[in-house]
């Protein structure tokens, strides 16, 4: 994915279009990543990004930036469908890295363990 796509991805936005995304990211974001965790080498990721955007303690720049990138995976119209095996993913994967390197530090351990949590829990839903 080349850098224009990514900077427009994640190109700050004004504080309503922050909560329209984070509105739509908790709405779809499970769903969608139950749907093709087996296939997201990346879901740790994902999961502990999305528990720092919707962490109030996280900078609202930093919430939006993340929040593109996890938009960004939920949308069903990408660069790359998702659904072409071993290569659906790559863009997504390219979106969420940028936005990690953006927002490095902000990311902490206690999300990574939230992520790891929600994930163990998804896999085994009985355990809940």
């Amino acid at each position: 994915m080349d850098e224009t796509k990514l900077e427009k991805i994640l190109l700050p936005v004004p504080a309503p279009r922050i909560r329209a995304r984070e509105k739509k990211v908790k709405t779809h974001f499970w769903s969608k990543l139950r749907s093709f965790a087996a296939h997201v080498p990346f879901a740790e990721d994902l999961a502990a990004a999305y528990f720092c955007a919707t962490d109030t303690r996280t900078p609202l720049k930093v919430r939006g930036t993340l929040l593109a990138a996890l938009a960004y995976f939920i949308v069903p119209t990408d660069m790359v469908p998702d659904f072409i095996a071993a290569i659906g993913f790559t863009d997504d994967l390219a979106v969420l890295t940028a936005a990690l390197t953006l927002v490095q530090g902000h990311v902490t351990q206690e999300h990574r363990e939230k992520a790891v949590s929600a994930l163990e829990a998804a896999k085994n839903p009985s355990s809940v």
